[in-house]
């Protein structure tokens, strides 16, 4: 865990740089709850909502599961003032926790785009609270957060995948396309455009095979 609160250190740095099992959950449909509900963040500069990538994630599950999908996008800025990452994690961390308890059915998915995916690590590696975000989540919500996808990942290129958490690692599919200088050494900045629809495909049949 004290390596985790490291990685929540290092991808807030990096921004600033550039459930119980289903068989054990009341039925998501008995509350009017959806069965699933991706919670993604999208990236910067995107205007209000899932962002591309987060669309191109929905539809795709949407297509290879037979039960009902929602979604909820994280409401934050996502301005080029990075410090505003901790918005988005606290909303996304509130939004979560409200699913838990009025929704205990619901199979959650956790997504993010760039700097939305720090957004997700944060959410996701942080025990405790620090640089803004103010709303770390119980232990026992990792029960219900059915699997991660994040794309672009700041926290990649420093060595911090979320794939190496105790928690989440087994749930999470970290995709960075090849030559993208936010989550690897490169330096094709036209790859941190290039998620749909060839990952996001990919992320959705990862995430479908874990609900």
């Amino acid at each position: 865990m004290k390596a985790f609160r490291i990685l929540a250190t290092g991808t807030v740095a990096a921004a600033l740089l550039i459930s119980p099992c289903p068989s054990t959950m009341a039925t998501a449909s008995a509350d009017g709850c959806p069965d699933v509900e991706v919670v993604f963040a999208r990236g910067t500069s995107e205007p209000p909502g899932l962002g591309r990538v987060g669309e191109g994630l929905v539809n795709s599950l949407r297509g290879q599961t037979s039960r009902s999908v929602g979604a909820y996008a994280v409401n934050y800025p996502a301005s080029y003032d990075f410090g505003r990452a901790a918005d988005g994690a606290n909303d996304a961390s509130g939004h979560i926790m409200w699913m838990v308890e009025n929704c205990p059915g619901t199979r959650l998915v956790l997504g993010g785009y760039s700097q939305g995916a720090a957004i997700i690590d944060i959410v996701a590696a942080a025990p405790v609270p620090g640089f803004g975000f103010t709303a770390p989540l119980p232990p026992e919500a990792a029960d219900h957060v059915a699997a991660i996808a994040v794309f672009g990942n700041p926290s990649s290129k420093i060595g911090q995948p979320l794939t190496n958490s105790p928690v989440y690692g087994f749930k999470t599919i970290d995709l960075c396309t090849d030559g993208d200088p936010i989550c690897s050494p490169g330096r094709l900045f036209s790859a941190h455009s290039g998620y749909t629809p060839g990952m996001t495909n990919q992320a959705a049949s990862f995430v479908a095979g874990l609900l």
